[in-house]
């Protein structure tokens, strides 16, 4: 899985491409060692808020050291380090990890479309909303996630700084059914919590309120969409291939076992 991240990789794409992600789903502690940042964020267990994130191939001075050091602030959250494998990985710092028997997961695919020539309805079917709340209760729903979440998905919400559109599709009788979060960084349109209640899915409710968060960005002069999708999740996939979504590249992530 991990050996194909780093070939045919346009580092400068995926570095622009790591920096808005960060922006746009911003971690409440961020530290640097060198080019590494450690990002970590109590109260969500999102592993792009909690996560050792290497971001420059030929920094591997130390690595060892480094590493046990980085490892020891997840230790002090209460939990197990993970590290982000992207093409920005040093070689060296991986093959530590396998030798140190880490453990890899969740392969993830980042994909790209061109705004400027993608077939997107000529208005919006859906108008994004202000109510940060309304809109974290309709996407833990939809979800099918804790509503203890809450405080912490609003705060992360909050905490983003380029403007954001949330787009929602409710029921009056049943509930929220679709949600997105889009965020514009400058020409930059990122993809985020796309999710469809379980039982409406397959229904069309996906393209209709991601084509409606494309289209108000490309309306803001985005020119480029970038979302990120497990390598498992075939429908959605395909449903972004639709779109003209392509593949930039990829990551995953390796987890820290604990002692049996």
């Amino acid at each position: 899985m991990t050996e194909s991240l780093s070939k045919k990789a346009n580092l400068p794409l995926v570095r622009r491409l790591e920096a808005v992600g960060f922006r746009a789903w911003p971690a409440s502690s961020v530290q640097y060692d060198g080019s590494w940042q450690v990002r970590l964020t109590a109260g969500h267990p999102s592993n792009r808020l909690n996560s050792i994130v290497p971001l420059d191939p030929s920094d591997h001075r130390d690595v060892e050291i480094r590493l046990a050091k980085a490892s020891r602030k997840f230790e002090a959250y209460g939990r197990p380090a993970v590290l982000r494998q992207t093409p920005l990985a040093s070689p060296v710092l991986i093959d530590l990890v396998r030798q140190q028997q880490w453990v890899p997961f969740d392969e993830t695919v980042v994909m790209t479309c061109d705004l400027a020539h993608a077939e997107l309805p000529d208005t919006l079917d859906h108008l994004p909303t202000h109510d940060i709340g309304r809109f974290v209760d309709a996407n833990l729903t939809t979800d099918g996630v804790s509503s203890k979440l809450k405080p912490a998905l609003a705060e992360i919400i909050n905490a983003i700084k380029p403007p954001s559109g949330l787009f929602m599709i409710e029921d009056a009788q049943t509930g929220p059914l679709a949600t997105v979060l889009c965020v514009q960084d400058n020409d930059l349109a990122g993809i985020m919590s796309l999710s469809v209640a379980k039982e409406r899915r397959r229904e069309g409710l996906g393209i209709e309120i991601l084509t409606s968060a494309l289209r108000w960005a490309r309306m803001r002069s985005a020119r480029s969409a970038w979302l990120q999708v497990k390598v498992t999740n075939a429908p959605a996939l395909a449903l972004y291939g639709r779109l003209g979504f392509h593949e930039a590249y990829r990551y995953s992530y390796w987890r820290q076992e604990p002692p049996r």
